[in-house]
């Protein structure tokens, strides 16, 4: 199955916007994102990636990227609208993300969720050439599936989901609930990132679909759709070879320079959504300063929010509250020329993020839920040093595997306090057994193990139906 040729169906593109409204195309490499996750393994493989652009209007021919071949799907502005920032992120995202924000339901949204899966659909089945394996990834395409298998019922069709996947009691809110768990099962194989994930799935399709399941999946209508957890991972030795570069070493000692020469440096860099847990950290990070337990001349944060989804009310809403506690912080506890946070919302080059990983003493992983959070698997492989210490939520998808991190609810914000302090005690100059053990665990679970466990999974799928 290696061998044969491969499309991928994604709800975005995996090309860089503002190079390409210049006419220049690259990879589009953002941390912890899909394209990211899956780039050294498609372009070693004959791939065509179907998915949106990120702006609505016309569809435009592009060049193939790295390799891979581009194949654009048009939305409009009310596709935008209904399905991306309304049926996928106002309705399964709040839910898939144990309802941290109310999920909202309407009855047009559904509709244009079926219309542009629909489209993607489509696409595939016109592209895919015969006995190809199509790989959908991820909540914005459940429904993909179960259409592609109507029209093509030759291809060996692999369905992932990236974020998590929620118990029974939320996903039965969902008015629609049967047609896309109905539209998740027309895939030969279904990956989730953590077993629960898959315990979930069982007990949903049993209760709703009134399907047979056992450990290995699910048998409904005469087929077996096959299911398990692959835990999605990184590029390890691209990132321990990017932070070895000198360029790295000397941006990261520049960036401890800039930041005034505090003793420890907590780093925490997301993408700006309420599932990560930034208000949390901000809080707890404020207490430690007025207990007195951190100075700010001594410890600095550094706050990398990535913008997302800025069309969407909860997130200006969000960018507003976590701006204005920053500037509360930095108000009361920063001084001339020196702030208590370093808050920075906008997008890093790899080489950026490799600096501001080799700089920071403490790396603070807190998501309030993950699916599995790569961030903090990267911060681990660019610790080439040994150094280092990762603060981890209990909830990313990452701490089934990285134990040996300083695992922490986010939702207690006394139990994020005191853990904060027990990583910034560590020595920040020594290599730690923690660390290196971490370490050692990715380079033996790397993206290449993640895709050729998951696509040797969905090629035994396949052979059994």
């Amino acid at each position: 199955m290696r061998d044969a040729s491969l499309v991928v169906i994604a709800s975005r593109l995996p090309i860089n916007d503002a190079a390409a409204s210049e006419g220049v195309f690259e990879w589009r490499r953002s941390p912890g994102g899909l394209g990211e996750a899956l780039h050294p393994v498609l372009i070693n493989t004959p791939t065509t990636w179907i998915g949106w652009a990120g702006k609505a209007g016309p569809t435009t021919s592009l060049p193939d990227v790295d390799g891979v071949r581009l194949v654009l799907i048009e939305l409009s502005e009310e596709d935008v609208r209904d399905h991306y920032e309304g049926f996928a992120n106002s309705t399964l995202w709040p839910l898939y993300h144990d309802a941290i924000e109310p999920a909202v339901h309407h009855r047009r949204w559904w509709e244009a969720y079926q219309r542009v899966n629909q489209r993607y659909a489509d696409h595939a089945a016109r592209v895919a050439a015969h006995g190809a394996v199509v790989w959908v990834q991820d909540y914005h395409l459940q429904l993909v599936p179960m259409m592609l298998r109507a029209q093509r019922p030759d291809l060996r069709i692999g369905f992932f989901l990236h974020v998590p996947f929620p118990p029974p009691e939320l996903f039965m809110q969902l008015p629609r609930r049967a047609e896309l768990l109905r539209g998740m099962l027309g895939a030969d194989l279904i990956g989730f990132q953590r077993i629960q994930a898959v315990h979930n799935f069982h007990q949903l399709v049993a209760k709703v679909l009134g399907a047979t399941v056992d450990e290995n999946g699910v048998e409904i209508d005469g087929r077996v759709v096959s299911t398990g957890a692959f835990p999605v991972s990184i590029d390890t030795a691209e990132m321990e070879a990017l932070a070895s570069s000198e360029e790295v070493v000397q941006k990261a000692a520049q960036l401890r320079a800039d930041l005034g020469g505090p003793q420890r440096v907590i780093l925490s860099v997301d993408r700006l959504d309420y599932t990560k847990g930034i208000e949390h950290r901000l809080k707890a990070y404020r207490e430690l300063l007025v207990d007195g337990r951190l100075k700010a001349a001594e410890t600095m944060l550094v706050q990398v929010a990535i913008p997302s989804r800025e069309r969407v009310e909860q997130y200006r809403l969000l960018r507003d509250r976590v701006e204005s506690e920053v500037g509360r912080i930095n108000g009361d506890f920063g001084r001339v020329g020196v702030a208590a946070v370093h808050y920075l919302s906008q997008v890093f080059d790899r080489t950026e993020l490799a600096a501001l990983y080799r700089a920071a003493d403490v790396m603070a992983v807190t998501p309030l839920r993950d699916g599995m959070n790569l961030v903090a698997k990267e911060y681990v492989a660019a610790r080439v040093d040994g150094c280092g210490a990762l603060v981890l939520s209990e909830f990313a998808g990452a701490a089934a595997e990285l134990t040996q991190a300083y695992l922490v609810n986010p939702h207690d914000v006394e139990a994020l306090k005191d853990t904060l302090i027990q990583a910034l005690q560590a020595d920040p100059t020594e290599p730690n057994p923690q660390m290196l053990a971490m370490r050692e665990h990715l380079r033996h679970h790397d993206i290449q193990a993640w895709a050729w466990s998951y696509l040797t999974a969905l090629e035994a799928a396949c052979a059994a139906r």
